[in-house]
């Protein structure tokens, strides 16, 4: 056998590392892990033999065989499905996925007790088999083809290929077992991890006698777990299948298991998790249910299955009545798909509906995770947006726990008939915001929305429960027909002073080509100026990111300048301005300010060697020492 030496991917060096060196004390997990792979190549090859059924024709029956060589001190997984061709070895067996490269790096802490427990989440469970074995082993040959391939490694950062022989299709895993790995070597062990980690399995898992006049024994129940009744699972066994269909370590959330019967019938056994998978926010946006028909695997990339909004689901769906040779161009087009998908949104939501009103502290936690996920289906999904807004839950500026909307409805102030809110990126930074304060004077509680999410489905979404929702960022905001906290001081009453007029006919000039208007502010009251959006134009914040998306064009949208007339400079300037009018140091302040209004936006300034040179200079005319 001519061998060739392939170095291991960066990530995945790392990762043998830890594995090695880890004190992990649930080293049986590599069986788990091991066995769940090899049920999935054999789903995946009772797939493509629907089309192509020449491909089992000399072995139709599914398994999962499993030796001990004690004299070898070996173990030995093998499976009949579909098999790896050199190339595939080198792809699956060399490599992280690239979707997760990235993130896997970017999450190791370096603890390794904490760290491999990664391996799960990422979808790298085969290299777990390092943590009990100094060799390994993989010999495969592809269903269809008559070529074997060898893979071996020391998990070292170096692996070999090589031409091997293997008499049918499918994978065998030989692990070379390390002195204290012993205990995988003993029976009554393999038995009892199987029972608890792999008796889900809807594959015979058989574990060789090493007696001839024994027969060979199957180690699990071989059932799919979705096909049995719900008092027959316990909740030991619907977690350990979730952690093989879900590739996840954590307990799930939520489990909905039930089937629908009648025109059309469907089984559905949905996990939501209790920690956000790690490529949530990827791109794609893709759904990572498993869709079966009578039993046979058909695809785990099904974007009709589910909306895109619900992408945390993990789990399978089960249909009885789509044709087992269905392809994915004809899943595109299917009408019983989508009542199944309708049906799956419906149960799901549901569901989610019940946990908000009866246990709104575990509800928070789950929004907490997953509600910038589920609020993308307020814009998208025009049937049941208005119930995902019903239970979408918002920091405010009344309350330290998140609010939903009905709540802050009933403690909306006498007089105030909008739903008030402020978007951007930062909470931390909206709760200072100085748009915020006439609304704070008021008592006028108001949302942060900090979620990218948030700017686009209130850009669709006009009203709720007949309130309009209304930017504090955006427009005039008209609070006098709001009633008071407190009672407002006389002075606090007085009306604008009539110099204001010639600081705001200043100010215009000056900023002619940069504002769209100066006007005075019913918002602030400890601000000296602040930038708002014209009622008719877009959101300041939706406007970034937009930009940042590249989905907007060159240069800013005109803002208006906001001034508060309470305010000592303000008044300062107001004085200056009727007195001798237009100046250089009246021109520098206008300007000082509007780029003041922009830092607070968070927003670059349009020139820093201007901005500092007149910084400077004010700061030198106005400093008496």
């Amino acid at each position: 056998m001519t061998e060739q030496t392939h170095e291991f991917q960066a990530e995945v060096a790392k990762l043998l590392d830890i594995v090695t060196h880890s004190l992990y004390s649930e080293k049986e997990i590599f069986l788990r892990e091991l066995v769940s792979n090899a049920s999935d190549a054999c789903d995946r090859l009772r797939y493509e033999a629907l089309t192509n059924p020449e491909l089992i024709k000399d072995d139709p029956e599914f398994k999962i065989t499993i030796a001990i060589d004690d004299k070898a001190q070996t173990l030995t997984i093998e499976d009949n499905g579909i098999g790896m061709s050199e190339q595939d070895m080198i792809e699956n067996l060399g490599t992280i996925a690239r979707s997760g490269t990235s993130r896997f790096s970017e999450q190791l802490t370096g603890d390794s007790a904490k760290d491999v427990t990664l391996i799960g989440q990422f979808g790298v469970g085969f290299y777990s088999a390092f943590m009990v074995a100094d060799k390994v082993t993989v010999t495969s040959r592809r269903a269809g083809e008559t070529a074997a391939t060898v893979w071996s490694s020391e998990g070292q950062g170096a692996f070999a290929t090589g031409s091997g022989t293997r008499e049918s299709r499918g994978t065998q895993i030989v692990l070379h077992m390390r002195k204290e790995a012993k205990e995988f070597l003993e029976a009554a062990r393999l038995r009892q991890i199987i029972k608890t980690y792999a008796d889900h399995i809807a594959i015979p898992v058989t574990l060789k006698s090493t007696k001839e006049d024994e027969e060979d024994e199957i180690l699990n129940t071989a059932s799919a777990l979705w096909t049995r009744q719900k008092s027959e699972i316990t909740p030991e066994q619907y977690t350990e299948f979730y952690h093989h269909v879900g590739q996840a370590f954590d307990t799930p959330w939520l489990t909905l298991h039930s089937r629908a019967e009648g025109r059309i019938e469907y089984t559905m056994l949905l996990f939501v998790p209790e920690q956000p998978p790690f490529d949530l926010f990827n791109p794609d946006r893709k759904s990572k249910l498993k869709l079966y028909v009578k039993r046979v695997f058909i695809t785990d990339d099904c974007e009709e299955l589910i909306p895109a909004y619900l992408r945390f689901l993990r789990g399978v769906v089960d249909s009885e009545d789509l044709p087992l040779n269905v392809s994915r161009e004809m899943l595109q087009h299917n009408p019983v798909l989508q009542k199944i998908r309708n049906g799956l949104v419906k149960k799901v939501l549901g569901e989610l509906e019940k946990k908000a009103a009866k246990d709104a502290e575990n509800f928070a936690k789950f929004w907490d995770n997953f509600g910038a996920v589920l609020k993308e289906g307020i814009y998208e999904d025009a049937v049941n947006g208005e119930r995902i807004l019903k239970m979408a839950l918002f920091n405010n500026t009344a309350t330290e726990s998140r609010t939903n909307l009905n709540d802050y409805i009933g403690r909306m102030k006498e007089g105030q008939d909008a739903i008030y809110y402020i978007t951007g990126e930062d909470l931390d930074a909206l709760k200072s915001s100085p748009q915020l304060e006439g609304f704070a004077a008021k008592g006028i509680e108001v949302l942060l929305v900090a979620d990218a999410v948030d700017s686009f489905w209130l850009s669709r979404t006009s009203e709720f429960d007949g309130k309009p929702f209304k930017s504090v960022t955006r427009g005039a905001a008209d609070l006098d027909k709001i009633a008071d906290t407190e009672e407002k001081s006389e002075e606090a009453e007085k009306t604008q002073p009539e110099e204001l007029d010639s600081l705001i006919a200043l100010f215009k000039t000056v900023l002619e080509n940069k504002v769209k208007d100066v006007r005075v502010s019913s918002r602030l009251t400890g601000s000296p100026v602040c930038l708002v959006a014209d009622d008719g134009d877009m959101d300041i914040h939706l406007e970034k990111l937009l930009k940042a998306h590249k989905q907007f064009g060159a240069g800013d949208s005109m803002r208006i300048l906001e001034l508060n007339p309470k305010h000592p400079l303000i008044k300062k300037l107001a004085a200056g301005a009727q007195k001798n009018g237009s100046s250089d140091a009246m021109t520098d302040a206008a300007l000082l300010l509007l780029d003041q209004a922009h830092i607070v936006e968070g927003d670059p300034v349009a020139d820093p060697v201007a901005f500092s040179k007149r910084m400077a200079d004010f700061m030198a005319n106005s400093l008496a020492i």
